[in-house]
């Protein structure tokens, strides 16, 4: 079972400049909470806003770049060579992102784990559009803004539908 985990705006935004874009501090408890002892799979650029690797978790990178390093962390070129590395360790690998990572894992993921955030934000990428012909929702709780967490917001389940072509 692979999972995307995200948090995304009404209009799909992520972040800009390499940053997310709101905070929220419930989303961050159940990201960590979600995450934790399982192989968190996500791109460079993700991995360095960051800044380190996400403690009691399998942190594997994907990046273009042959000789990039990081300590404490498993470093492959392609998705695939992150889901194979990361099938041999955990059933249930989380794909933290960012948008073209979202975008190649799609394809193999069977569940999508989803904060919407309701307000829309400028930003400079996006989650990709979720398709209702192939993910059907499966689980919402609804918050509403309080003096921690700045926006209305939805924890949001999603698992792909069994298409049979026969």
């Amino acid at each position: 079972m692979v999972t995307i985990i995200a948090a995304i705006a009404e209009n799909n935004a992520l972040g800009k400049n390499n940053q997310l874009i709101w905070h929220l501090p419930a989303d961050l408890k159940r990201f960590k909470k979600t995450t934790l002892n399982h192989v968190v799979i996500m791109g460079r650029k993700t991995f360095e806003s960051l800044g380190k690797p996400l403690p009691n978790r399998t942190n594997i990178i994907i990046t273009r770049d042959k000789n990039y390093k990081a300590e404490s962390c498993i470093v492959v070129n392609s998705l695939t060579e992150a889901l194979k590395v990361a099938a041999k360790e955990d059933e249930n690998p989380f794909i933290l992102g960012g948008a073209e990572i979202y975008k190649q894992a799609i394809p193999f993921t069977d569940r999508l784990d989803l904060t919407f955030v309701y307000h829309k934000f400028e930003a400079d990428v996006f989650f990709p559009e979720i398709d209702r012909k192939i993910w059907k929702e499966t689980s919402r709780e609804n918050f509403k803004a309080d003096d921690k967490n700045k926006y209305d917001y939805s924890f949001v389940t999603f698992e792909r539908i069994e298409i049979n072509l026969i």
